[in-house]
């Protein structure tokens, strides 16, 4: 039989577990956020896609971002943007400090590449600002009127590394379409290459992002300043109604099925990413102030001014695109890592 003072403490434990009392040092997400400098790792050079949209990123986010910390952008180019993503992985603190503007082909490539391997889905997406279709395009001078003509003889093409898409659309378009691309590697990103080709070092950038040719480059659509050969697309877009996507390039069903899943990674686009690791409270708040600056006036009329494309996405969105391209069949994946190298 217990004492009443035994009762009595059994009451008061009984009392706290229905109403736990919050440790007195527990911090709000305002509270770490606040005062903080957050980092924005960019995986290519300055003045690409993933670089413009990256600090556009950067400019805005904090206004919406609890406690309205300040975020630096830093390029880390290298390997397709891996070297930033080993970064991220490996090095960089786990608490929502960290971002990236990284290569849309991260997931596909991380599955089929053998010596820079990264768990991809233990990263978490903040939120897309806008889906990506890249484009082959050479200058007049160039005398490439059509892919036909690259179909007919060689030309040289200008690519960054690793899993980088100016590797792997021209490669796939090598192996499925019948193209003859001499594929010259070493450049930061697509600015890089863009400069190269007006300088005659290459015939062709690779992969230029439309988003990027828009800001960059606009007469090349709106003027026919630029030849664009191909888009890396499930379907053409409004802009390009007479170029063809990398499925119609494809020769054979099974040329067609694997320039298909290449195409596929423009849905990613132009999205920013953290580190695994995030705690879940925090990684909510990042995403509800993303998709809070996606909708801001202030941030679409600059967007307009600026003549930038959005097409936002939350970033549970890009997630299952992850999952999605993790469970493609292993033999597709395999046809696209080997293209990738």
């Amino acid at each position: 039989m217990r004492s009443k003072e035994g009762a009595g403490f059994a009451a008061i434990v009984a009392a706290y577990m229905m109403f736990p009392v919050a440790p007195a040092s527990a911090e709000t997400i305002a509270e770490f956020y606040h005062g903080k400098t957050l980092r924005l790792l960019i995986g290519y050079g300055p003045g690409g896609g993933y670089d413009i949209y990256g600090r556009l990123v950067a400019e805005f986010l904090p206004k919406f971002l609890p406690g309205n910390p300040a975020i630096v952008v830093s390029n880390m180019p290298g390997g397709g943007s891996f070297v930033a993503a080993k970064y991220m992985a490996d090095v960089a603190p786990k608490d929502g400090t960290v971002f990236g503007s990284l290569a849309q082909t991260l997931a596909m490539d991380s599955v089929v590449n053998n010596t820079a391997k990264i768990d991809v889905a233990k990263f978490n997406y903040v939120g897309r600002v806008v889906t990506n279709i890249d484009t082959g395009v050479a200058l007049p001078k160039s005398g490439i009127k059509s892919f036909d003509d690259v179909r007919a003889r060689q030309y040289t093409v200008g690519a960054s590394g690793g899993g980088s898409t100016t590797v792997l659309f021209p490669t796939a378009l090598n192996t499925y379409g019948g193209a003859k691309f001499k594929i010259v590697k070493g450049y930061a990103g697509s600015t890089e290459i863009q400069l190269a080709m007006e300088r005659g070092e290459v015939d062709i950038v690779g992969a230029y992002g439309l988003p990027g040719i828009l800001i960059s480059q606009p007469g090349w659509i709106s003027n026919g300043e630029a030849v664009i050969l191909y888009q890396a697309a499930l379907k053409r877009h409004k802009l390009l109604p007479n170029v063809p996507t990398l499925p119609e390039l494809g020769l054979t069903d099974e040329g067609r099925e694997v320039l298909r899943a290449a195409a596929s990674t423009g849905e990613i686009g132009r999205s920013i990413i953290t580190t695994p690791g995030v705690p879940p409270d925090r990684l909510l708040a990042l995403r509800s102030a993303f998709q809070t600056m996606l909708s801001d006036p202030e941030f679409l009329a600059n967007c307009q001014q600026r003549n930038l494309m959005i097409d936002g996405a939350a970033g549970e969105d890009m997630d299952l695109v992850v999952k999605e391209t993790l469970a493609m069949p292993h033999e597709v994946l395999a046809k696209v890592g080997a293209m990738m190298e």
